[in-house]
């Protein structure tokens, strides 16, 4: 029997996944296998980020409405095209945003401050001061510069930058192949109708969902009896492409043991973990087949689910290669508990809860059920975990939420 610690720990020894090198316009969420380094300056020449006039400053000191500073117009830059002349004292040259900032000129000057006097001459009302309204060369990113690191997730802003910098294709680690085997005497296709004592394939579908949102590739190999020669050559065959294998419902008393044997009769088969202190969950089964993870999971999706949210997620953000700054993959929020919660010590309990707000805090109601039914992880939000060595948490008390997704803001 395993701590929730140990678990964790023993899941963060797994290595990252290979890696592809893919176009950016694919790269949205994946994230980076090496560091990218900046080509060159971004941006490559000083811009106005202002419409206006490209204007040495020291011209416009003193400027103001009552006393103008009076100005030559040399000109205009031409968007996309390198500035025809310079300024020198006295002179100014139209700008728009984003043009090219001419020789000479060292401010812009904004529109509205600016007034024509008659074709060749403006009169300027305000004192700019030297780099005012200007993006220099490099300011963004200089050449050499540490723009990603490894382990980066992309997002659009991260993409627009590669794209800005003409980086057109990025190293990023591969999707984990995730490979699902839900087993069980009773179970049945989901378009069968069940007989007395079957129920329909929840975990497939809910486990395949789960690798989707964590940004895993799901392998669903289907339906296995309660028999050792078809649940081996299904993990057998799973095991040659994907990068972890999950088999669900063999690890319940009777059940567990022949999952156990199974595994056992893989050459070099390391068992990890052969139960967990945590409720729901304790009969999880891990174990290391060459270099891959093997997952026994409870049978009922609402304590497959708990382990899922708990060790699958950061196990896959491992296999995936993300730098987890916080320690887990898990989003969470501080919340005020509202009632009474009760727990056996020598465990980890995880209470499914549900959150609302009132007076700009997020309250934490306990959803109470029994733990195989799904019902109750529908009507959740999240789970609260009550540590081994209490006896439970008091009304009033903040706890952490772990969300199952961000919650909306109802205020």
């Amino acid at each position: 029997m395993k701590t929730s610690e140990e678990v964790q720990e023993i899941l963060k020894g797994f290595k990252p996944v290979g890696m592809e090198t893919i176009p950016i316009s694919e790269a949205l969420n994946r994230v980076l296998a090496k560091e990218i380094v900046s080509q060159e300056d971004m941006p490559g020449f000083s811009r106005s980020s202002m419409d206006g006039y490209a204007v040495r400053a020291k011209d416009t000191f003193g400027a103001a409405d009552s006393l103008p500073a009076f100005l030559d117009l040399a000109g205009e830059v031409i968007m996309g095209k390198e500035p025809d002349g310079r300024v020198i004292s006295g002179k100014a040259m139209k700008i728009s945003t984003g043009g090219m900032i001419p020789d000479g000129a060292d401010a812009v000057v904004m529109l509205e401050y600016c007034h024509s006097v008659d074709e060749k001459t403006i009169e300027v009302s305000r004192t700019v001061a030297p780099l005012e309204n200007i993006i220099g060369k490099g300011d963004d990113f200089r050449k050499g510069e540490v723009i990603f690191k490894k382990g980066t997730v992309l997002r659009p802003q991260d993409i627009g930058l590669l794209a800005g910098l003409g980086i057109e294709k990025i190293p990023v680690y591969r999707k984990p192949q995730v490979g699902i085997i839900s087993t069980g005497d009773e179970v049945v296709p989901i378009h069968q109708k069940p007989g007395p004592g079957q129920v329909r394939d929840i975990n497939s579908y809910t486990l395949s969902a789960f690798c989707l949102q964590a940004g895993a590739i799901p392998v669903n190999l289907g339906l296995c009896k309660d028999n050792f020669e078809e649940m081996r050559e299904k993990a057998g065959k799973v095991l040659e492409f994907c990068d972890t294998v999950w088999i669900s419902g063999g690890s319940s008393v009777g059940t567990r043991d022949m999952t156990v044997k199974v595994l056992e009769s893989f050459d070099g088969m390391e068992l990890l973990v052969h139960g967990i202190a945590i409720s729901p969950g304790k009969p999880t089964i891990i174990a290391r087949i060459g270099s891959k993870a093997v997952f026994g999971l409870p049978g009922h999706v609402a304590s497959a689910m708990v382990v899922a949210e708990i060790f699958l997620n950061p196990f896959l953000a491992v296999l995936s290669g993300k730098v987890l700054s916080s320690g887990n993959a898990h989003q969470s929020l501080q919340a005020v508990l509202e009632r009474n919660v009760e727990s056996v010590s020598g465990r980890d309990d995880y209470i499914r809860v549900k959150l609302c707000q009132r007076n700009g805090k997020y309250l934490a109601d306990p959803v109470f059920g029994k733990s195989g039914l799904i019902s109750t992880l529908v009507e959740a939000d999240g789970l609260v975990k009550i540590d081994r060595n209490t006896e439970g948490l008091y009304k009033g008390q903040t706890v952490s939420v772990l969300l199952f997704r961000p919650v909306e803001n109802e205020e």
